[in-house]
């Protein structure tokens, strides 16, 4: 729902972005798998839309395979679940 709602505003004010945008994950230059990250504005920054109780060391690994694997410099970990909107920006400073 969030999720969702996110990319309609995206849309209505003109912003590029994919959703479910998949990454290749390799080993050996073989496929083993793949992640889905939620939002990518731009192909600049990568968004993680979450309704969790708090934020936590697992979320941030999550945004934080997805910056590495995408060559993505910039993410965003937004939460929706409590009173207010926290959010938390991450930067990969990996240059490949």
């Amino acid at each position: 729902m969030y999720e969702k709602s996110f990319c309609i505003e995206l849309r209505y004010n003109h912003i590029p972005f994919e959703c479910q945008k998949r990454y290749s994950l390799k080993y050996r230059n073989e496929d083993v798998g793949e992640y889905i990250s939620d939002i990518v504005v731009d192909k600049l920054i990568i968004i993680e839309v979450k309704s969790v109780k708090r934020l936590t060391d697992n979320t941030a690994a999550q945004i934080i395979n997805y910056l590495r694997l995408s060559k993505i410099q910039v993410g965003y970990l937004i939460n929706f679940r409590n009173k207010s909107v926290e959010w938390e920006r991450y930067v990969n400073y990996q240059r490949e």
